[in-house]
């Protein structure tokens, strides 16, 4: 068996087992996948197709296992690749960041000026989306590294590591009921118009679930994915905010809002760092994510991507 025939049953599936297409895609012949595909299905023993004369009809039983062998293989033989390519360049090239928008704006900016301090000659490339999104973008190898809190440790085909805690913060006005209050409960908050983040975004899922644990119906006015449009929106006279708490820095932009942690009501969120599984790792992706947390070291994460380390022990 060879990767050419591996190439032409992906192919082949792909092109809705049309051997016509296939053949075009692969810029060769279609007696020659044809040839290629029972060639390897002879050797294997199975049939990988369903077969009417000479057209394909469906991928068999045995055929679906065989192709989740072959997309480990070809994923291989693409780090393989890579490896030759980027091990020259261990010190060089670009860092490709998938991330939500609060982490981009509030995180990375302190751990991306010090990776460029200690690798002069990366650059680095950010894509922020959803943490869905964040996902999506690694396992399709558009980005090396994601950080998100939601989402990340549901994808089988990514490893993950925590990488902090952080905690929610209650913003309103001066001037706001609640902000002379000594202790704020769900019950209050339940009361007042909330605006915070977006169901998929920077732990909304915590807060859902502890008014839900209450029995609780809140009224969220309004969502977003920004926590600079959330205190605007407070700013406003809208209503209560909740944003993380990294999203309050102290350089005085916000001395116009009262910031009550919530840590107690809402308990603590967890930001994760995530790799595609067996994915090959530079140098300088492993120093970004020491840079990340002091709980991220090179031998940690390598014992994950090898399967030496489940996420439940890290």
């Amino acid at each position: 068996m060879n990767l050419h025939q591996f190439r032409f049953v992906q192919e082949a599936v792909r092109r809705n087992l049309n051997l016509t297409e296939t053949a075009r895609a692969l810029h060769t012949s279609q007696p020659g996948v044809s040839k290629a595909i029972i060639e390897l299905e002879e050797e294997l023993g199975v049939e990988i197709f369903a077969r009417h004369g000479k057209r394909l009809k469906r991928v068999t039983e045995p055929g679906q296992h065989v192709l989740k062998s072959i997309e480990l293989i070809m994923r291989e033989v693409g780090n393989l690749r890579r490896i030759g390519e980027q091990y020259s360049a261990q010190d060089s090239g670009t860092l490709s960041i998938a991330t939500t928008h609060t982490q981009a704006r509030y995180v990375l900016p302190v751990p991306v000026a010090r990776l460029r301090e200690a690798f002069p000659k990366v650059n680095v490339s950010l894509h922020q989306g959803s943490p869905d999104q964040v996902a999506r973008m690694l396992i399709d190898e558009v980005a090396e590294i994601g950080i998100a809190t939601e989402s990340l440790s549901q994808y089988d085909d990514l490893v993950t590591l925590p990488c902090y805690e952080w905690q929610h913060v209650l913003v309103m006005p001066l001037d706001h009921p609640l902000a002379t209050k000594a202790h704020i409960t769900l019950e209050d908050l339940a009361l007042e118009p909330l605006i915070t983040y977006h169901p998929s975004f920077t732990g909304r899922t915590k807060i859902d679930q502890a008014f839900a644990a209450k029995h609780l119906h809140p009224r969220v006015a309004l969502e977003a994915i920004d926590s600079d449009v959330i205190k605007t929106y407070v700013r406003l006279g809208l209503g209560v905010g909740i944003v993380a708490e990294m999203a309050l820095k102290d350089d005085g932009s916000n001395n116009d809002l009262v910031a009550i942690p919530a840590g107690l009501l809402f308990g603590a969120n967890v930001a994760r760092v995530a790799f595609k599984r067996s994915a090959y790792l530079r140098n300088f992706v492993y120093k970004f994510a020491e840079l990340l947390s002091d709980k991220l070291n090179r031998d940690l994460i390598t014992k994950a991507m090898t399967g030496r380390l489940n996420d439940y022990e890290a």
